[in-house]
């Protein structure tokens, strides 16, 4: 399939629901502080934070399901797992669901459905390396009009009146934009198919609409090269391109020494596939850039490669690049940064923007210039023996604060509960290289020495994901959730791709009969004083799975409690913390703790109807608060529940 073919789609506006959808009115100039919900992560500053206090410490044992939205009849296919955050503006809930991305609009206090629109791209969809709900939409409104702006599965660009989900006939082709036009690498002539896609939201801010790219997971690339994910700005009212920003730079633009004029050409990916953030008043964006084709090997694309794993801040209005700092060098452990930055003004007048990265680090930068708050060392890191492979010498480390996960593997990591878990433990390990340190490089599957690969923490998924963070304006305490997995990094040829070398999916992390063998706790949160730089505390994300309590291994150790290695989504209000259990691993149950915010004790647990699969937001209107998430991933269809007190 060619761009030619890329170009056409159809889309449709559920008119039934059309005699409902007046009942959709925009606030205007509402925030979390109007206890509205509406941006992704609750403000551009990507917070995850409000002020409400309705529900609290005295009575939140006695929420209750207020209603709940099925959305089994929104596909097919079935949707069980969405991932997605609705947006709440002055009693109306905006919200993806289904693998088709269909945008709809909810009353916030019943769950009834307004309206609808549902794309229908055809082959567009069918070959997206990016199906299902999404992550979410964006809102926009000036006092006289209110948008939607959502990215379609096919990488369409598409802006809904909020008031009856019909496309803006003023923008793009009928409401409608086509992100493909215009990429870079989008023609190769061996597939049919153009890898890039979007599951972020577009971020809107300044009348400035900022879209990123998301392509397929880049462990086995099918090619060397790839369409490179370019960032574009676009004008709400008029879907007109405005800038491009190239996260690969090209012949003469910064960064392009960087790449020691080889690979920058066909090298693809270094997309932004996180949320974006920005300050509205500076007019900066804040862009979280990927890591380029592929993921593990990059000896086809030697240097340090800018913009891949970086910070990026632009302009809004012009693009232009106002400062940046690359987080990893030449990244060839997939730890792509992975949340949108998140921005604070500190009670100690600084004014910074934090990255909270996979490999468990907050890099932490004064916002409009760019220098760190902290110093960040540059230290040497080892090489690794892959063929052609190019390796940095050094890394950058912040000084502060300290990790909030584990970093490296070895012997000391090991499980030890029982003299003969330790002594197989060591055994599993056997053939495998470990990595002491934060930035030991991936190895060969049949590596000279006779080991079979490397076994890496974190693992590519974190540390922190997508899920990111939440921080308290208030305090300046930043709150992030994050999970110890360990990853076998092993590299091996890829008959189906031109690329030399590819993770090897068949060498796996040991284990012992079902039990993990690096030491636990695999999944907490924990409390960083960003003022100082200092750790206040930290819990497990979840109980001991019966599987690890009751094993019979482990008859006789009375463990604390090991959290699991889980997507947790995080959410602050004034008084309390709410974590989910999430998804990721079979562990994980439809429980949401609630914690006090400032010791980390629990208070009580919330029983949901399934797994928390989205992120947790919450919302006021007509004098109650209502906290509201999407639950699945297990037998039955994703739903959206909220949650109010009687």
């Amino acid at each position: 399939m060619k761009i030619a073919k890329h170009v056409v789609a159809r889309f449709v506006f559920t008119a039934s629901a059309f005699a409902l959808a007046t009942q959709a009115v925009g606030q205007t100039n509402t925030s979390v502080n109007e206890g509205d919900w509406p941006v992704y992560h609750g403000n551009e500053f990507a917070q995850r934070y409000s002020p409400l206090d309705q529900i609290n410490a005295s009575n939140v044992e006695s929420l209750r399901i207020a209603w709940n939205f099925s959305t089994e009849k929104f596909g097919p296919p079935t949707d069980f797992t969405n991932p997605s955050t609705p947006l709440e503006i002055d009693g109306i809930l905006y919200a993806n669901v289904a693998s088709t991305r269909n945008v709809i609009a909810l009353d916030a206090t019943s769950g009834q459905l307004l309206w609808m629109w549902r794309p229908q791209e055809g082959e567009r969809f069918s070959s997206a390396p990016r199906k299902g709900a999404g992550r979410g939409v964006a809102y926009w409104e000036d006092g006289d009009k209110t948008r939607i702006i959502d990215i379609t599965p096919g990488y369409h660009l598409v802006s809904l009146d909020a008031k009856t989900g019909i496309p803006d006939p003023t923008f793009g082709n009928n409401g409608i934009v086509d992100l493909i036009v215009g990429l870079r690498n989008a023609e190769d002539t061996r597939f049919e198919d153009i890898d890039i896609g979007a599951s972020a939201p577009p971020f809107v801010m300044n009348n400035v609409i900022v879209v990123g790219a998301a392509h397929s997971t880049g462990g086995r690339p099918r090619a060397k090269s790839n369409v490179k994910g370019d960032v574009r700005g676009f004008d709400i009212h008029t879907g007109e391109l405005l800038w491009t920003f190239h996260t690969i730079p090209e012949r003469g633009e910064v960064g392009f020494e960087s790449w020691l004029d080889e690979g920058v050409e066909f090298t693809g990916n270094s997309g932004v596939w996180a949320p974006i953030s920005g300050d509205p008043e500076l007019g900066m964006v804040y862009l979280p850039v990927e890591d380029p084709t592929g993921d593990y090997y990059g000896g086809d694309r030697p240097g340090s490669n800018l913009f891949s794993s970086s910070i990026v801040a632009l302009d809004v209005r012009t693009g232009e690049r106002r400062w940046h700092y690359q987080l990893i060098h030449h990244d060839i452990w997939d730890w792509d940064v992975p949340t949108a930055p998140v921005i604070a003004d500190l009670p100690n007048g600084r004014k910074v923007v934090m990255a909270v990265t996979k490999q468990s680090f907050i890099y932490t930068f004064d916002r409009e210039t760019g220098e760190p708050i902290w110093p960040i060392e540059e230290r040497p890191v080892p090489a690794g023996d892959v063929p052609r492979e190019w390796y940095s010498v050094t890394q950058p480390f912040p000084t502060r604060p300290a990790a909030f996960d584990r970093q490296g593997f070895g012997v000391d990591d090991l499980i030890d509960f029982t003299p003969e878990l330790r002594a197989r433990a060591l055994e599993a390990i056997e053939g495998f290289r470990l990595s002491p340190s934060l930035f030991s490089p991936p190895s060969l599957t049949d590596a000279a020495d006779g080991t079979r690969g490397l076994l890496s923490l974190p693992s590519s998924t974190g540390g922190a994901n997508w899920e990111g963070s939440a921080m308290d304006p208030e305090t300046g305490i930043i709150y992030v959730p994050s999970r110890t997995q360990l990853q076998s990094l092993s590299l091996a040829k890829n008959e189906a791709s031109d690329i030399d070398l590819s993770i090897n999916g068949s060498v796996r992390v040991p284990r012992i009969e079902g039990l993990e063998i690096v030491k636990p706790p695999y999944g907490r949160v924990t409390a960083i004083d960003m003022n100082s730089g200092d750790h206040l505390w930290w819990v497990a994300n979840a109980e001991t799975p019966d599987r690890i309590a009751n094993h019979a291994l482990m008859q006789g150790v009375d463990l604390p409690d090991t959290g699991i290695p889980t997507r947790s989504g995080v959410l602050l209000t004034k008084t309390l913390l709410f974590v989910g259990e999430g998804i990721g691993t079979a562990d994980a149950r439809p429980r949401m703790r609630v914690i006090n915010k400032q010791t980390g004790e629990v208070i009580t647990v919330i029983e949901l109807p399934d797994n928390q699969t989205g992120l947790p937001f919450t919302y006021e209107h007509d004098g109650k608060q209502y906290l509201a998430m999407f639950v699945g991933g297990r037998s039955s269809p994703a739903q959206l529940v909220a949650y109010a007190l009687p």
